[in-house]
């Protein structure tokens, strides 16, 4: 295949050429984008002035389509850009009506947005809205964690949570339903001391819902713990007939941890094991198994010895 072989004035000429297409090409561009366009974009319904004394539902999404005066940039950047989709809208006229007309909010929803990305109308135009009663209650908060402690460290007592509840406002038929309010979930990592710290709630998903606080104040009680070995008599139960039951050995020894602060003052009298008769009586049981029904909520059994006792009745 033959080449076609150019002078140096040739190809200077075509290159000139290709430059001047070039930019006439972009110079083209430039006047097109640069000439004003209408153009449909997506909004987000931002809610505001919500009414005091109805409570709300919205019956449609809070997405619109909204169609916008502005040049090819704007259009072109529109995608790239979500500081302008945001759309305030005042909702104080559903004290007395059950809609809200977008249109005859243009003026003022355009005098907080640049003269380039003013809107001319939206679709759907018209927000319809379902009302119930107002409701008021108070609802516990319920603390979700994930809280690893570093060996030997546990906690030592309840979690305290200041508030404990918290008030929530919103429809009688939404409210109704909700018994507790979660936090955010607290994350912690080889703990070896107490925690106390702030927490956020959940955050309310329904507009017409509102939640007072936001957060709240947890306190987590954290200590080293040992283990500790006392031996516990152990006390029959369901001894319907009254008969005299003994039992060997009369006392386990059980093994536990606990916290160092509480170490010495958990003695015997804090824990209570038993063996049930029924056991045998209902189900032939030769040995009974010990329970360790009575225990302070900050330890934990780690052994019993023995885990079964053997008895005598004497009839």
């Amino acid at each position: 295949m033959a080449l076609i072989k150019l002078s140096g004035t040739e190809r200077r000429r075509l290159s000139a050429f290709f430059t001047c297409l070039v930019l006439a090409l972009l110079a083209w561009l430039v006047t097109v984008l640069s000439n004003p366009h209408k153009y449909t974009v997506k909004g987000i319904l931002e809610f505001r002035n919500t009414p005091q004394k109805r409570a709300f539902h919205p019956l449609q999404s809070d997405t619109v389509n909204i169609t916008v005066n502005g040049n090819g940039w704007d259009m072109l950047f529109s995608k790239m850009s979500s500081a302008n989709k945001a759309i305030p809208v005042d909702l104080s006229s559903l004290e007395n009506t059950s809609y809200v007309v977008l249109r005859s909010q243009l003026d003022q929803i355009n005098s907080k947005r640049e003269n380039s990305q003013q809107i001319t109308s939206f679709n759907p135009d018209t927000l319809y809205f379902d009302f119930s009663n107002r409701k008021v209650k108070r609802i516990p908060v319920h603390l979700v964690s994930r809280v690893n402690y570093q060996h030997q460290f546990f906690q030592s007592g309840p979690i305290t949570l200041k508030p404990a509840y918290v008030i929530i406002n919103g429809p009688a038929n939404v409210i109704d339903k909700i018994t507790e309010w979660n936090t955010d979930t607290l994350r912690i990592d080889t703990i070896n001391d107490a925690v106390e710290t702030q927490v956020n709630l959940q955050p309310v998903n329904e507009g017409n819902l509102s939640l007072y606080p936001k957060s709240v104040h947890v306190t987590i009680p954290v200590e080293e713990f040992t283990e500790k070995v006392l031996e516990i008599p152990v006390k029959v139960i369901n001894n319907h007939d009254y008969e005299d039951v003994k039992v060997f050995p009369q006392k386990v020894r059980i093994t536990f941890t606990t916290s160092l602060s509480r170490y010495e003052d958990t003695d015997e009298d804090f824990f209570e094991a038993t063996a049930d008769l029924d056991l045998w009586r209902l189900h032939g049981y030769k040995t009974l198994p010990v329970v360790i029904s009575k225990i302070p909520a900050y330890c934990k059994i780690v052994k019993i010895e023995p885990q079964n006792i053997d008895f005598i009745i004497k009839k």
